[in-house]
């Protein structure tokens, strides 16, 4: 035993020692269940429990990883959430966080708890590095990191358990109900095909480009009827009265279209001679993430996409729309032109991964810099967005655009997984070992109370947050459990959802929750004192 313990002493296979036995015991099943990436953190406490501690570089570095890939992964359709349905999960935050604070006011007074335990246990039930922060600036007392170390397990299990154990129990299939469930990222009208007649005199010679569609406009013309001519509409096509404009738009903005240029005249697709529409599905890693305007397809093929349908639902074609793996887009051209567009959506022989060090580094230094500056919170002091919150909003601008000067953070997905996971890993050995020192003696000094106080705060936020996220947005089930991991600040919770599903819907939810939940743990933390 002497032996292996000086083994352990060395950092490198005390890593790889945790690495191996919890990796091995997350992916052993009982009845179906297993504890996943959680089993790292479980075998780390009991490792950090008999005084063995992971690096906190080591930590800090696998949690900045994890973090740049949820950012990454989801960059591309965060904003789009953010403006549509934002306001959704920051309220959806904003509840968890104000839950966990009542529950900790209650638990303090029932339990007689001091200021600084009782807000040290609320930063652990919400596994807030930032939290805690904040609480040991507030009070200025050391029994708030006590605190977080006796909550932080729960936390972190609890809602690794919850996200496994939910679907089970409803029953329900996860990807279904996501297609059916009004998702905050989906528009439910959907395009029509209209043909409208040129007969406003005004317009007469104009181009397509001078009729100057308002913008959020998103009709589109795709082609041109001019007796038995059919001319592919590009916007230097010049407009003749009497012309059958091929016209696709929600029917709203097709009535006020109609309106401007003339008549609706019955659509006849039969008398379309060279013109043909094809269905493409978007499966190069080429395109995915571009949208249709950086595309120039009208530009550089000839071809008009009047449709992207995902997920089910048909949207009318907007060209800053960024493309998915598995976007069907209805495009209409000449057959030549369609042959030749379609390899530029078809997937090409793919290398295994693609990963740009010189870009990761990039993104990962511009991310900590960032997570290092002071915020000034006027009455409360300043707070930071540390090497989590720091890295997340510099990996959600660069995912958004896929591409800034130098930077390259398009990849493949297996490549993003490959770098999601070894951060995951890495940050559970680190937060295991520090969450385990001195936790069995913490336990026996001040009583099960506190580990029941931390459990009570994790489970009322956890059940609050769903009820709301789930019955009153109405949210889908994977939304709902990505949002309610975003509010608790669990990566490990993350990193559970994303194993139930292949999608990124997990990841955008939390990262639209994330943020709001960063920064109120700070300033509940701070608040708190006043009211303990």
């Amino acid at each position: 035993m002497e032996f292996i313990a000086q083994l352990l002493e060395e950092p490198l296979l005390l890593l790889f020692t945790i690495l191996f036995l919890g990796s091995w015991i997350g992916q052993t099943k009982l009845k179906g269940l297993s504890l996943g990436s959680a089993g790292v953190l479980l075998v780390a406490m009991v490792f950090g429990h008999y005084g063995y501690l992971v690096s906190p570089i080591i930590q800090n570095f696998g949690l900045s990883l994890f973090i740049v890939a949820i950012g990454l992964q989801a960059g591309p359709r965060f904003f789009r959430m953010i403006r549509t349905s934002g306001v959704v999960f920051g309220f959806i935050s904003l509840i968890i966080v104000l839950s966990a604070a009542i529950t900790t006011i209650i638990v303090s007074k029932v339990f007689d708890l001091s200021e600084a335990l009782s807000i040290g246990l609320m930063t652990g039930a919400l596994t807030s590095t930032p939290g805690l922060a904040a609480a040991l600036q507030s009070t200025n007392d050391p029994l708030a990191s006590v605190g977080y170390g006796i909550a932080y397990p729960f936390g972190v299990l609890a809602v690794v358990l919850f996200v496994q154990l939910l679907p089970k129990l409803l029953k329900v299939d996860l990807m279904d109900d996501l297609q059916r469930k009004n998702n905050p990222t989906r528009n439910e009208e959907s395009p029509e095909v209209t043909t409208i007649e040129v007969a406003n005199p005004s317009i007469h010679k104009w181009t397509l480009k001078e009729l100057k569609f308002s913008k959020g406009n998103s009709i589109v013309i795709s082609r041109v009827i001019r007796g038995s001519r059919n001319i592919i509409a590009l916007s230097d096509t010049v407009l003749l009265k009497g012309d059958r404009l091929v016209t696709v738009g929600t029917r709203s903005e097709l009535d006020k279209f109609t309106k401007h240029v003339g008549i609706e005249v019955p659509t006849n697709l039969q008398n379309v001679d060279h013109i043909k529409i094809r269905r493409l599905v978007v499966d190069s890693d080429e395109v995915i993430g571009k949208n249709i305007k950086e595309l120039q397809l009208r530009r550089n093929f000839g071809v008009t996409v009047t449709r992207i349908e995902r997920g089910g639902i048909e949207f009318s074609q907007n060209a800053r729309m960024r493309l998915e793996r598995g976007d069907v887009l209805t495009i209409v051209s000449s057959e030549d032109r369609l042959n030749e567009v379609e390899k530029l959506f078809t997937r090409k022989t793919l290398a295994v991964t693609n990963i740009h060090i010189f870009s990761l580094s990039i993104i990962l230094l511009m991310g900590i810099l960032l997570g290092l500056l002071p915020i000034p919170l006027p009455g409360l002091g300043t707070v930071t967005l540390g090497v989590a919150g720091g890295p997340l909003f510099v990996s959600l601008i660069i995912g958004h655009f896929g591409k800034l000067g130098p930077i390259k953070a398009r990849y493949y997905q297996p490549s993003n997984q490959v770098i999601r996971d070894i951060g995951l890993v890495l940050f559970l050995a680190g937060a295991g070992t520090t969450a385990g020192q001195g936790i069995i003696d913490v336990v026996k000094t001040e009583g099960l109370r506190l580990v029941f106080g931390g459990a009570l705060i994790t489970i009322i936020p956890i059940i609050v947050g769903y009820v709301l996220a789930r019955k009153w947005f109405h949210l889908s089930v994977i939304h709902s459990l990505g949002s309610l991991c975003g509010g608790m600040t669990s990566t490990p919770g993350l990193g559970a959802v994303n194993q139930l599903v292949d999608s990124e819907d997990p990841a955008i939810a939390y990262a639209a929750a994330y943020p709001f939940a960063l920064i109120l743990v700070a300033v509940v933390s701070q608040i708190l004192v006043f009211f303990l």
